[in-house]
């Protein structure tokens, strides 16, 4: 019943070409393994009162120890509760206690070490099939169940992998530490020349071994989840039904594939900087947040609202340390590889109708409402001056951005992915704050001049001008259209999940912002027009405001404007576009100001021409 400890039997093997790994990684992966040993046999070793299985259990001990040492500062605070479940150990105390504590400190080297406890892409069965009939059939048989004539030479015997017990206490993890580290003092040899996808390919096969056939579609799960699960695991959670489905479909969640990528870019930022070479450290980094984390945002949010949040500060805060040179920045990165690694644990199941209908309306709603607050307020004002005309230009505007949405939601995904999307959201909408700042400062004018209404009335295109006009198109246009690619990027991720759901969540939240903006249109009309005027205007700089810092600070995501974090970084308010980023925050307050600045001085007569404005509106 020793399955942890002898899952493959080293024989003659293909000889196949394999990277492997840097040596304090795998340094960190053997003591790992030699953790899930103890914890697995040592309550066994213990109660069969076996000196030889004791003896043992206390040489993987002792390894534990010397595998901290050899890592070096970064496990020299793991020493010390090392050498308190070793003196346990030497004396075959607390079978229970042990185990628990081995389980514990090897989820904490896991985080520590910034180890991945899965593969970095689908195994293939087929390929653990033919690994498993060249390298193991010799001792395991060619069923698995170890009854073969060697094995009686063998003490202790080779796992039986179709007994229900040895699998009991066995993950595909420990099958493939197993086999890339072997075990001390046992026929079970290390497969040096097999590369990390057959170890893993074996790792799973080896589970399918005692499994029926599968006759479904299994429950949707993660490669992490599979692969640090046991049976039991698996039964517990999904049923007893589910085992055999689960153990033989091997998954491919695009959130895991993508988050995958993520994580193997910030490993190759960590790598690069330990060379030396911090430009390609830091683009490293930056693609691994614009093709990893960018293009699984949505789902992510659906999944853990403070998910995404959480995993854009942690590669700020890394990003940042490399660019300073930081010593952190190894600490960032692994913290950092950490976190990649639970969002993609809770990457697994799908959602339902609901629950997609819900995102899809929380993001329209979100998305929109800035859009929404734009074209509402330039209607009314429009609407009051009596100018159907130029309301129908900003009609134009805002449904030519809509019908760009929909042709990138259509066709335009893996042209609007990453640093693609990133880059025409932050240009969009610098571009909208300078048009929504230019039609701030128009309300804001017309605000003062009584006379203005009745000449307007009496000579509309005389009044605005062909100019004018343009300009409302174009603030109406560039508005929406910025929430109008990033909506349909968002939505195109939903839609994998449940069309249906897009589909209605998109038709209630196009009803919802469409009621708003009649309402702002009614409630417009009845207004003094000082008052819809001077509202309008607020509500026009406030959005430039927010766009500034969001427009900046999506810049800052491509790498085309430098990051300087304030304290660490980690206060921002998204929906208000207000990062601790003085790169983006200065911006906005000095906009603010200016903005005060302007209205203050043009109320009270200072600003330059606003003399004749006021006795105009004193006639």
């Amino acid at each position: 019943m020793r399955a942890p400890l002898f899952a493959l039997l080293l024989l003659a093997v293909p000889a196949l070409a394999a990277s492997p790994a840097p040596q304090d990684t795998r340094t960190w992966h053997r003591l790992v393994g030699i953790l899930q040993y103890l914890e697995a046999d040592y309550p066994m070793a213990v109660e069969s009162k076996s000196e030889f299985e004791l003896a043992e259990q206390r040489s993987f001990a002792a390894e534990a120890v010397e595998a901290l040492k050899e890592i070096g500062p970064a496990g020299a605070g793991f020493v010390p509760r090392m050498l308190a479940i070793k003196a346990r150990v030497d004396r075959a105390e607390e079978p229970e206690a042990v185990s628990h504590d081995c389980g514990r400190l090897a989820e904490e080297l896991v985080l520590a070490g910034g180890l991945t406890r899965s593969p970095r892409q689908p195994p293939s069965l087929e390929r653990g099939a033919q690994v498993f009939a060249a390298s193991c059939t010799a001792c395991h048989g060619a069923d698995g169940s170890g009854k073969v004539p060697i094995a009686e030479t063998m003490e202790p015997r080779p796992a039986n992998f179709l007994d229900g017990e040895v699998m009991g206490g066995l993950m595909p993890y420990k099958a493939f530490n197993t086999t890339s580290f072997g075990v001390t003092g046992t026929a079970m040899a290390a497969f040096p020349t097999l590369s990390d996808e057959d170890r893993w390919s074996v790792a799973f096969y080896l589970f399918t071994l005692r499994q029926p056939g599968c006759d479904h579609k299994p429950p949707r799960v993660t490669l992490e989840e599979l692969a640090t699960s046991t049976d039991a695991d698996l039964v517990a959670k999904y049923g007893e039904k589910e085992l055999a489905c689960l153990r033989r479909t091997i998954p491919d969640v695009d959130e895991e594939r993508s988050l995958l990528i993520a994580r193997g870019g910030v490993e190759d930022a960590l790598r690069l900087a330990a060379e030396g070479n911090a430009t390609a450290a830091r683009q490293a980094l930056l693609d691994a947040y614009l093709m990893g984390l960018e293009p699984v945002e949505a789902k992510l949010r659906m999944r853990g609202p403070t998910v995404v949040d959480e995993l854009e500060k942690a590669f700020l805060r890394t990003r940042v340390a490399f660019e300073q040179g930081s010593p952190r920045a190894a600490d960032e990165g692994k913290v950092l590889l950490s976190m990649l690694d639970k969002a993609r644990r809770s990457s697994g199941g799908t959602p339902d109708f609901l629950a997609v209908l819900g995102m899809t309306l929380l993001i329209l709603l979100r998305e929109g409402f800035e859009a929404t607050v734009v074209v509402a307020a330039l209607l009314a004002a429009l609407k009051k001056m009596g100018t159907p005309d130029h309301a129908r230009v900003v009609h134009v505007g805002w449904v030519s951005a809509l019908l760009v949405g929909a042709v990138a939601f259509l066709f335009g995904r893996h042209l609007l992915a990453g640093a693609n999307q990133e880059l025409m959201e932050g240009v969009v909408a610098l571009v909208a704050v300078a048009m929504l700042l230019y039609a701030a400062l128009w309300l804001n004018a017309r605000a003062n001049i009584r006379v203005f209404m009745g000449e307007l009335r009496q000579k509309m295109q005389g009044a605005l001008g062909r100019g004018s006009m343009a300009s409302l198109f174009i603030v109406s246009f560039s508005a929406v259209l910025r929430e109008s690619f990033e909506t349909a990027v968002f939505l195109q991720g939903l839609a994998v999940d449940s069309v249906s759901g897009v589909a209605w969540g998109s038709v209630a939240g196009v009803l919802l912002m469409l009621g708003f903006v009649f309402l702002i249109n009614r409630v417009g009309y009845v207004l003094p027009m000082k008052t819809l005027f001077s509202a309008s205007t607020v509500l026009l700089v406030a959005t430039a405001v927010v766009l500034l810092g969001k427009g900046l600070h999506a810049l800052q995501e491509v790498g085309m404007m430098p990051l300087a974090p304030i304290g660490k970084g980690s206060f921002s308010v998204e929906f208000l576009g207000v990062y601790a980023d003085v790169v983006s925050l200065v911006p906005q307050l000095v906009l603010t100001l200016v903005s005060l600045a302007y209205v203050g001085l043009h109320r009270m007569g200072w600003w330059p021409g606003s003399g004749s404005r006021t006795a105009a509106q004193a006639r």
